[in-house]
């Protein structure tokens, strides 16, 4: 259940309510693909960094370790010890980022799996009974993301069959939550709005999708090959046919910037490997821009890597010795970026919130989208 708090301009400030605990919005879900936090995090960290809610991978959790497996074992909350909401992408994203391997029918999508080669099919019955497996929080329903590039009448083709897909993916979601085996009888669903940067076609699907009266509506296909604007474009022109009183998601968004233009516009989740995977790679966000550690100026820097923070890092560790394990090629060295940089999207989130209560949002953004222009000094 969403709770609309309080909205400043079209930025919302919201509260979602689960089985698992409530979710304050907006949101940043970091992502554990695999039921882990790529770069050493472990949910202990997590919950000390402030995390509100895990993403995991539907297909990934399925070719390994299996989705029966981690049902047998209590569920995926159990699995990986985490006690607050976890969402699960629906596989969808596969069907784009895996072009080469798969096959789309109207029934479903044939795969071959990246591990081992063997042959999967998933559609959204199957998609639905993975995640019902997971016993995850919030369950995305499977849809095609279609690549931003595509000609007009192949999006048309595919947005009528993500639709097909959601109404098979909502009355199997009823099945499952009604069996007496099920571990969460209470999973959510939300659907996915496509369309490319199609403006009519997005808010064509919006009307439809919203008809269903689902737990949430997610923006989906965006943030693959775009440009900043177009996509902005599309959340300012796709949202308003959105439901108020439900949240929005724009999957896989974003950077900093990305996150706060979206807020603007009414967006309430995010999700994106960004932060964890340029941690892996040597780079820190910080409220003066991004950092690569790497650079030999910061060989005799005994600063933090950024003197506002307090998150474990930052409290314990100075840039020269970061720099030091990264050159070293120490494990730990990763492991403390992915940290900082995930607490530093989870503290945003934060101050956006309180900047829209506090009704400042516009000036909130301003300032920091500044600070990020200024750069190390």
């Amino acid at each position: 259940m969403y709770r609309l708090i309080c909205k400043d301009g079209n930025a919302k400030r919201g509260e979602v309510t689960t089985v698992h605990g409530k979710i304050q919005t907006p949101v940043f879900m970091n992502v554990g693909t695999a039921a882990a936090i790529k770069g050493a995090v472990s949910t202990m960290d997590l919950q000390e960094i402030g995390t509100q809610v895990e993403l995991s991978n539907t297909y990934h959790l399925h070719v390994r370790p299996g989705d029966k497996v981690v049902k047998q074992l209590g569920g995926l909350h159990k699995f990986m010890n985490w006690d607050k909401p976890i969402l699960t992408d629906s596989g969808g994203f596969q069907v784009f980022s895996l072009a080469g391997l798969r096959k789309i029918k109207e029934e479903g999508v044939t795969f071959q799996s990246h591990v081992d080669g063997r042959r999967i099919f998933m559609g959204p019955e199957e998609s639905m009974q993975i995640q019902s497996n997971l016993a995850s929080t919030i369950a995305m329903a499977f849809d095609e993301c279609p690549p931003s590039t595509a000609a007009r009448k192949y999006m048309e083709d595919s947005v009528a069959r993500t639709t097909r897909w959601l109404h098979r993916c909502k009355t199997e979601m009823d099945r499952l939550n009604s069996l007496d085996d099920t571990i969460n009888k209470q999973q959510m669903l939300f659907g996915i709005n496509q369309g490319g940067v199609f403006h009519d076609i997005r808010i064509e699907h919006a009307k439809r999708i919203t008809e269903l009266d689902l737990d949430g509506y997610a923006l989906g296909g965006l943030a693959v090959g775009e440009s900043h604007e177009a996509m902005y474009e599309v959340i300012e022109k796709t949202v308003p046919y959105l439901p108020l009183e439900k949240p929005t998601y724009l999957m896989g968004v974003g950077t900093p910037a990305n996150i706060l233009e979206a807020v603007e516009r009414g967006v309430d989740f995010f999700d994106c490997v960004y932060p964890a995977r340029n941690g892996r790679h040597g780079n820190a966000y910080t409220n003066h821009g991004k950092m690569t550690l790497l650079n030999a100026k910061y060989e005799l820097d005994d600063r933090p890597l950024d003197e506002t923070c307090q998150c474990p890092t930052c409290r314990n560790y100075s840039r020269a010795y970061i720099r030091h394990l990264l050159k070293a090629k120490e494990m730990l060295g990763l492991r403390l970026l992915v940290t900082h940089n995930l607490y530093f999207y989870n503290k945003m989130m934060e101050e956006i919130r309180e900047a829209i209560e506090e009704q400042r949002f516009a000036e909130y953004k301003k300032a920091k989208l500044a600070g990020f222009e200024e750069g190390d000094k």
